[in-house]
């Protein structure tokens, strides 16, 4: 088992080096605009996952994720060209889903505000039912009516 700090090295070395191989060495015209996000590696250094987001239309979407699936053997030998391990990793391409889920996320808090407004608007100039303090015992309610 390696040591997770040397996981993390090599997962951001194997980010670097599938963002640069898309670039230069792979020559698909199906590649769209393919931004590489993030990597994992596990701790036995066995197995590597690489994070991508495709921007574009989903029919250039589909094209791209195509053209990385049909190309992950070159970005396997890219990566094990350029990393120094005993053994090359299994590559997983996966597709990042943060950005979708944070304009999710940007919806949602824009209508809590919305609706956040329009309850402070129906607050203005509203009243107590019970007074300002509906939790008066006898006594102190007395001594308001004198």
């Amino acid at each position: 088992m390696a040591d997770p700090a040397r996981a993390a090295k090599l997962a951001d070395r194997i980010k670097a080096i599938v963002a640069r191989a898309l670039e230069t060495r792979i020559k698909d015209e199906r590649l769209g605009f393919v931004t590489i996000t993030d990597a994992r590696v596990t701790n036995d250094l066995q197995h590597a996952t690489v994070y991508y987001t495709v921007f574009g239309d989903e029919e250039s979407k589909a094209r791209s994720v195509a053209a990385l699936e049909a190309n992950r053997g070159r970005l396997r030998k890219a990566i094990g060209d350029n990393i120094r391990t005993r053994l090359t990793p299994t590559l997983t391409l996966v597709a990042d889903e943060v950005p979708e889920n944070a304009q999710a996320v940007e919806d949602l808090l824009r209508a809590a505000r919305e609706r956040d407004a329009e309850v402070a608007s129906l607050a203005q100039g509203a009243e107590y039912a019970a007074g300002e303090n509906p939790y008066k015992s006898d006594d102190e309610a007395e001594e308001d009516e004198h």
